[in-house]
């Protein structure tokens, strides 16, 4: 069973969700990690920014 939240970061197996990582542009986030630039995840409290950073970090362990 699912249900929605309101804090905290989003769990796949417990809540509701969009893709986290399907709101970004993860080509060119990966280009910027490829050249080993910084950039930045600036947007309003409680839109997902943990949330996908979290998927971030879990794909590029993933994917090595």
């Amino acid at each position: 069973m699912h249900f929605f939240t309101t804090e905290g970061p989003v769990k796949e197996d417990l809540h509701y969700r969009l893709p986290p990582l399907a709101r970004w542009d993860l080509e060119d986030i990966l280009s910027l990690i490829d050249q080993q630039k910084y950039f930045l995840l600036h947007a309003p409290r409680q839109t997902g920014k943990t949330t996908c950073l979290l998927a971030l970090a879990d794909y590029l362990n993933r994917e090595g």
